[in-house]
């Protein structure tokens, strides 16, 4: 896959699982200004990602390029989105949990 694909499908899914939690915990039914900032920032972040290629998810990466503050949020949004993924959207929680399980199984390979 090419890497502007790998940006655009983990963009994606980052900003579904943000705006599921703001819709859910910040309610109606526009962003909130925080949870905007904060889909902009990771996105912004993706896009500049050296890992992009040989990652599967910011939580697996050796370096976290997230500011602590921004950080801290977005394992929030994470906490809460991930687990209903599969009720919401299960075609994009088997993705997660499938790249999930090759990563681990690609680098318990590398040691």
């Amino acid at each position: 896959m090419e890497r502007q694909q790998l940006v655009q499908k983990e963009q994606a899914m980052v900003t579904w699982m943000i705006r599921f939690y703001c819709s859910k915990n910040h309610g109606g039914k526009n962003l909130c200004r925080d949870c905007a900032e904060l889909i902009d920032y990771a996105n912004a972040r993706t896009a500049a990602c050296p890992f992009i290629e040989v990652k599967s998810f910011c939580s697996n990466c050796p370096v976290h390029c997230y500011k602590p503050e921004m950080r801290e949020k977005i394992r929030k949004v994470m906490r809460y989105a991930a687990p209903r993924m599969l009720f919401h959207h299960p075609i994009l929680a088997l993705k997660h949990v499938t790249a999930t399980i090759k990563h681990k199984i690609l680098k318990e390979s590398r040691k």
